[in-house]
């Protein structure tokens, strides 16, 4: 039996899962948290259940040292199942990656280059990828760039209608992100449903404290929310989502904030943090239950935007085959996806109210039977993304 790693690192976070290569059933997973900080946490689940500890972890190296530990000693045995890939998760791509790509000291020049389009993220996914290259130097290690499955827009849809010297230089263009969930939602939306990938019209919903929608045509990324950062679209837990960019000018110069400040703003205390003070849909929900004003208003904001990008999808298609709601507030939100499609029969979507209120981990059809739209749940699985897409890129090299 052998398997893959997946690897998503963050600056002070390492998640992974152990995923066989033949079954693609999931053999452990972990999170590996305060790593830096005086005392880390890990929690391992394995074959005979979940494992913390808590321990120093002052860097990702220490990380990794720590997950073999754990694998050693609570399993599985990466002797018995003996890793032919490493696969990780890189936010960033830019217009280089534009398919699963074999580490080499290369390509992590270029993820190093890329870090000014995301540096939150790439520099951290850089540090997960040469600690685990120390942890596993015989494995080849594989970058799956959350961009790539966008590399497929034209050029009207990925434009910024800015100079265009500068723009060139700067690299400002839109590149979309949360690619790897929206490939394998819509491949999976289509073997779900029994009917060629290539036939259908889709629009991907990935609703979670990043959220974002992507139109699909044949397999293919046509347009998407996400921009030159994961900022634009969408209202998410803590980010703005769309903006008109004069407020950060306006801010700028009447409220006197700087870059830093105005990225604070957009990033992390915006969004429904910014609305109702609570970052998480679920909390904002009581409070509106509640009688909150503030937090009702923000959950009418995140629908109105929705059904902005529902329609404008629907149109740039040319018709709509199937909706699907993925990721955690898409997956478990019964009253976010009935208030979303209310009214929009127009669009030939037609919810069904008892299956939308099912509960389930599986994939399901949650619009009526007359409805010309399918409109689905399909649980996100952008791990056993990753890893199929690291036996890709392995087997095409070997």
């Amino acid at each position: 039996m052998s398997a893959v790693l997946v690897v998503n690192s963050g600056s002070s976070s390492l998640k992974y899962q152990l995923i066989d290569a033949g079954t693609e059933e999931a053999l452990a997973s972990g999170l590996i948290e305060r790593i830096g900080e005086e005392s880390g946490h890990i929690r391992h689940r394995g074959p005979g259940g979940t494992t913390e500890r808590s321990l120093p972890i002052p860097d990702h190296t220490a990380g990794f040292r720590a997950m073999l530990d754990l694998f050693a000693s609570e399993g599985p045995s990466l002797d018995e199942n003996p890793l032919v890939a490493v696969g990780h998760r890189v936010v960033h791509g830019g217009k280089r990656f534009f398919e699963p790509t074999i580490v080499t000291p290369l390509v992590e020049i270029n993820i190093e280059d890329l870090a000014d389009l995301a540096p939150l993220h790439n520099p951290a996914n850089l540090q997960g990828i040469r600690a685990a290259e120390k942890a596993f130097p015989d494995v080849p290690h594989v970058a799956v760039f959350d961009t790539a499955f966008h590399q497929t827009l034209p050029p009207a849809a990925y434009t910024y209608a800015i100079d265009a010297e500068l723009a060139d230089k700067y690299r400002v263009r839109r590149y979309g992100f949360h690619g790897t969930s929206h490939k394998y939602v819509s491949e999976t939306a289509a073997e779900f449903l029994g009917r060629p990938l290539a036939e259908l019209k889709q629009i991907v919903l990935h609703l979670g404290n990043g959220a974002s929608a992507c139109a699909v045509d044949a397999g293919r990324s046509v347009e998407t929310s996400m921009g030159l950062t994961p900022l634009e679209g969408l209202v998410m837990g803590t980010r703005s989502g769309d903006l008109d960019p004069a407020v950060l000018l306006h801010l700028a110069r009447r409220a006197h904030l700087d870059t830093d400040a105005l990225d604070e703003l957009l990033n992390r205390r915006s969004g429904l943090l910014g609305l109702a003070g609570r970052g998480d849909m679920r909390d904002v929900r009581h409070a509106a239950e509640a009688g909150d004003a503030s937090a009702r208003l923000a959950i009418d904001t995140v629908v109105h935007r929705l059904r902005h990008y529902i329609g404008a999808y629907t149109a740039l298609l040319g018709g709509l085959d199937v909706l699907t709601f993925t990721a955690g507030v898409g997956e478990n939100d019964v009253q976010l996806r009935a208030e979303t499609l209310a009214g929009l029969e127009v669009l030939g979507i037609r919810l069904d109210p008892e299956r939308n209120a099912s509960t389930s981990h599986e994939a399901r059809v949650i619009s009526a039977d007359d409805s010309p739209v399918t409109v689905l749940v399909v649980p996100t699985n952008e791990e056993l993304e990753i890893a199929r897409q690291s036996l890709q890129a392995v087997s095409a090299e070997g």
